[in-house]
């Protein structure tokens, strides 16, 4: 079989914009995640009061100094409320002295702290007693979010996103990336601390990236002011202390690292593959449309849909083979002796 180029992975017409920015997105991170140390993640709540008003595309989450450990300690995303908890990796705690509240969302949060390898669990007459396998690392540095806009001429509600994030400081740095010619009329829609990249996926992969304007680092050490809602006549606004960016600093790191940027499943149609882009895989490339495809929009209703199982894929082996990233590490979770697990 003929192989798409990356250039072809990528072909789309250009009138159908809300189709372009899927491809797009992937094209983007399959490119960071062959130039980082680190991790790359899309679609991550970037609020700290309403996370879900402000959903970053791409998060690149840079290494810190204690990565390799993170690395050692799960492939999964660990529940925050589990990190916060006072369990810790010394003496087992019974598991209400380590949480402040003991409801459903606390025992949810224990399974699943335990199915993940963060705690251990085990029985002494009857009652429960949790601990961690291991302390929990200072583990990534900046955290860089690339907001995705192929096309300036249906910005959206691009000047609003980028304003939310400049004005919170919960990135470290704020990126916007186009395809379009940036005019210097664009850029001064735009908050002066936001980067801008112009990009060429046709380019040599070093040339894909025009660096028209440097991010300006960002505070994310003091006080944040979040936009939640705009009104004629009046905004509402929340103050975001430093303390709680940095737990939603976490939470987006952890998100990221656990999720990863494939986050879709291939669709059951004879006419997709597992596409190549600079040279990673694990793009769902349409030999029918003739470029990457969102599997949402894949199904009975295209017309070269073609029913048959999904392309043997495994997405997780595709970011190990990539990345720093083990998907099930074994190294450092360590099982006590007599320990009694619940299953």
């Amino acid at each position: 079989m003929i192989r798409p180029t990356d250039a072809t992975l990528l072909r789309v017409a250009r009138p159908a914009l809300n189709v372009r920015e899927f491809p797009f997105e992937l094209a983007m991170c399959a490119h960071l995640e062959a130039r980082t140390a680190g991790v790359v993640g899309r679609q991550i709540g970037g609020g700290v009061h309403a996370p879900a008003n402000r959903i970053v595309d791409v998060l690149v989450v840079e290494p810190g100094p204690a990565f390799e450990e993170r690395v050692a300690l799960t492939g999964e995303t660990i529940p925050d409320a589990a990190i916060e908890s006072d369990v810790g990796t010394g003496k087992a705690c019974y598991w209400k002295d380590g949480f402040e509240r003991t409801g459903d969302y606390t025992r949810t949060t224990i399974d699943r702290a335990v199915d993940v390898g963060f705690f251990e669990r085990e029985r002494r007459g009857g009652r429960e007693f949790l601990r961690q396998t291991a302390r929990y690392p200072d583990w990534f540095d900046r955290l860089v979010g690339i907001e995705n806009k192929p096309d300036l001429a249906s910005p959206g509600a691009l000047e609003t996103q980028l304003r939310k994030d400049v004005s919170l400081g919960l990135l470290d740095e704020v990126v916007l990336a186009t395809e379009s010619y940036v005019t210097r009329a664009h850029l001064n829609r735009f908050p002066p601390e936001v980067g801008v990249w112009r990009v060429d996926w046709d380019a040599d992969p070093e040339d894909r990236i025009e660096v028209v304007r440097e991010a300006t680092p960002l505070d994310t050490a003091g006080v944040g002011v979040e936009l939640l809602a705009e009104h004629p006549g009046r905004t509402e606004v929340r103050t975001a202390t430093p303390a709680a960016k940095a737990r939603r600093r976490r939470r987006m790191a952890e998100r990221a690292y656990g999720k990863g940027w494939r986050t879709y499943e291939f669709p059951a149609c004879r006419r997709v593959e597992n596409g190549s882009f600079a040279g990673g895989g694990g793009l769902p490339y349409c030999s029918f449309e003739g470029r990457v495809v969102d599997p949402a929009n894949c199904g009975p209703d295209c017309p070269g849909h073609d029913p048959a199982d999904p392309p043997a894929v495994s997405l997780d082996e595709e970011r190990e083979a990539r990345t720093p990233w083990v998907t099930d590490p074994t190294g450092r979770a360590r099982r006590q002796t007599g320990l009694d697990r619940f299953e």
